[in-house]
């Protein structure tokens, strides 16, 4: 049965919030050939601006970067193909199979993101307060993807047979709400997964999105905590360590090794992205992002 989330691969048209943003997500790591990638496109209908995300890794060094922020608006979305700064990006089958396409002199792509675990949204699942909702998003589709294709950098093709996220928001993005926040997206090779989010907004409140994929459905998160030190430019993370225990009372543990980084500047905020290796304490070994935020200026206080 459809859930019906499928028509945000289309244009959702805004509620009159000049912030209303509607992002689309997709990353990926393929441990065999050591390679990564970070696409986002963010369209925002009243500041009438599209912005995109465009950045490729090989053994832990950023290959190609593609960064557009401002660019014209337009009321194309993936469920009918979108062309944006050079991408083509086409929701061949809504929530389940993303393809896309890229090309330039020296870097062209051909890659697709097909359903590993569904997409559905963590806001109904459990949100702690409100924050995320009602100035972060009104739906946020998060789920994982079997990414393969391949990349061609400088003569040299790329068969890529990886794992990764993405996700939809769709609402407001009112980035300066948010103090700073952390989030955990390993995909592990068992096929388990977990969604993990921990927000701490300007008044000083806590709200979460999580879930935990056991391999057979999307679970609620009923406790979730991750700690994490940072490395010397206070920004970027040197180690990480989460726990969670499920809906079924079940408790889970792991910690999380950088294998590359970037930044993301959203004007009053910052947006640190890596990838890390994730390996649970019962052997499972998993790949995914490890994300944090931070409001402008950001002097390195511990959350």
């Amino acid at each position: 049965m459809s859930s019906g989330y499928e028509r945000f691969e289309s244009l959702a048209p805004g509620d009159g919030n000049p912030r209303w943003n509607q992002s689309f997500y997709y990353n990926f790591y393929d441990p065999v050939t050591k390679t990564a990638g970070l696409i986002r496109l963010g369209l925002m209908e009243n500041l009438r601006e599209t912005n995109t995300w465009f950045v490729f890794f090989q053994d832990g060094l950023p290959i190609y970067n593609r960064v557009n922020m401002n660019l014209p608006y337009t009321f194309d979305r993936p469920g009918n193909g979108i062309k944006v700064a050079g991408m083509y990006i086409h929701a061949v089958e809504p929530l389940k199979k993303t393809r896309i396409l890229f090309s330039d002199v020296d870097f062209s792509v051909d890659l697709c993101w097909d359903e590993r675990n569904p997409m559905v949204n963590p806001l109904t699942m459990d949100s702690g307060k409100d924050v995320f909702s009602s100035e972060m998003a009104h739906v946020h589709l998060e789920g994982t993807a079997n990414v393969t294709g391949h990349i061609v950098h400088r003569g040299q093709r790329i068969e890529i047979n990886g794992t990764g996220f993405r996700d939809i928001g769709v609402g407001p993005r009112n980035w300066d709400v948010l103090k700073n926040y952390r989030l955990a997206w390993p995909v592990f090779e068992d096929g388990t997964a977990l969604a993990g989010v921990r927000a701490v907004s300007t008044s000083g409140d806590t709200s979460y999105m999580r879930m935990y994929h056991d391999g057979n459905k999307w679970l609620r998160v009923t406790q979730i905590e991750g700690k994490q030190t940072y490395a010397e430019d206070t920004f970027s993370i040197a180690t990480a360590h989460w726990t969670w225990t499920d809906e079924n009372g079940r408790s889970y543990e792991m910690t999380g090794k950088p294998l590359l980084r970037w930044f993301f500047s959203v004007d009053t905020f910052l947006v640190c992205e890596q990838i890390m290796e994730y390996r649970t304490t019962d052997g499972r070994v998993g790949y995914g992002l490890h994300e944090n935020g931070y409001r402008l200026p950001w002097k390195g206080i511990e959350i």
